[in-house]
């Protein structure tokens, strides 16, 4: 990933220091890159940030009333997307966007499981999408997408120091 899409990334998200926020990192630790948003919420559980953080694992719908009940003024979602980009690639994807992509590996869509959220609290959804290299059931996370998390987690840090 270059330093010019992490600095867009940064960009996109700097908004957001100071504001209540909620990291959720969905995906599978047995499917290599399928890792990266558990991943994500795992480094950033020793740093010490001001946003809330839940490892939603591979049950993304598990989480839908702690975060209601949470209400946070953002929601930042964090999973393994392939949207035909170089391995490592972070994006930022907008909800209508979410309708095109299909993730075999949970059983509720990105976009329901938003929807259901947005239909009982009002926050702003960030959902991000980092290119997976493979995701076959006991292969390691790649090169690319560990450099991905260090980079996003870095992002995190940086928006949400500790209050």
């Amino acid at each position: 990933m270059s330093h010019s899409e992490c600095q867009d990334i940064f960009e996109i998200l700097k908004p957001l220091t100071g504001s209540s926020a909620l990291i959720v990192g969905i995906g599978n630790t047995f499917k290599g890159d399928d890792a990266l948003g558990p991943l994500v919420c795992e480094e950033l559980s020793g740093a010490k940030i001001s946003a809330d953080v839940i490892d939603a694992g591979v049950v993304p719908e598990n989480y839908i009333q702690p975060i209601i009940k949470r209400a946070p003024k953002n929601l930042i979602i964090i999973d393994a997307v392939d949207f035909s980009a170089e391995p490592g690639t972070i994006k930022i994807f907008n909800t209508e966007q979410l309708n095109s992509i299909a993730i075999s590996t949970h059983s509720v869509s990105p976009r329901l499981f938003i929807d259901m959220i947005c239909s009982n609290i009002d926050t702003q959804v960030y959902f991000i999408g980092i290119q997976p290299d493979h995701t076959q059931l006991g292969s390691p996370v790649s090169e690319q997408v560990k450099n991905a998390i260090t980079e996003l987690s870095g992002i995190f840090i940086k928006i949400f120091p500790p209050v």
